[in-house]
């Protein structure tokens, strides 16, 4: 099973691919962080999300998208900002035809390290171990593994069990970039 794991942001987002080696084991497969023009309009950034989102779908073909839940924003434009970051991620895989999972920052946390109260750079670190890579340059790319993880490690939970995708998703997003 191959998980994409999202972390949003409306000036840079960061993904993660994992999938499962068998037992306990998980396969680090890809990893980065979309950046988009920051001095741009929310609008311009949200479609380049989307672009880019969409392309790494296409590429990956994961069975579903790992995405953490907004716990907090530092205030309320903040909130709504990530909000539509992380709805154009869901629109993303919608139209793929690949399901999404969402996940509390805890429970990521807690997959990964073992406490869901890990401060970012713990996190960033067993990220590191758990895949026996080095250490990802940017915290949205590893805390974008660790959501792609802990959706690979809960796979088999009934309350977050995949199902099969709606639709043949790379035929969908083949169309979609053809235009």
């Amino acid at each position: 099973m191959k998980v994409l794991g999202i972390d949003p942001g409306s000036r840079c987002c960061g993904f993660g691919v994992v999938e499962d080696a068998g037992g306990t084991r998980v396969r680090h497969l890809a990893h980065g962080v979309l950046e988009v023009g920051a001095a741009d309009a929310i609008e311009e950034r949200l479609r380049a999300l989307h672009e880019g989102l969409s392309r790494e779908l296409l590429r990956h073909r994961p069975q579903f998208v790992a995405l953490e839940d907004v716990f907090h924003a530092k205030n309320a434009r903040s909130a709504l900002v990530l909000g539509q970051a992380r709805g154009v991620a869901i629109l993303a895989a919608a139209q793929a035809g690949v399901p999404v999972r969402s996940f509390a920052p805890s429970v990521i946390k807690q997959a990964v390290t073992g406490t869901g109260r890990a401060e970012k750079q713990q996190v960033g670190r067993m990220v590191a171990v758990v895949l026996g890579i080095p250490l990802p340059g940017r915290l949205d790319a590893s805390d974008a593994l660790a959501a792609a993880i802990c959706g690979l490690l809960r796979a088999g939970d009934p309350e977050v069990a995949v199902a099969h995708p709606r639709s043949d998703w790379r035929a969908a997003l083949a169309r979609r970039f053809a235009k």
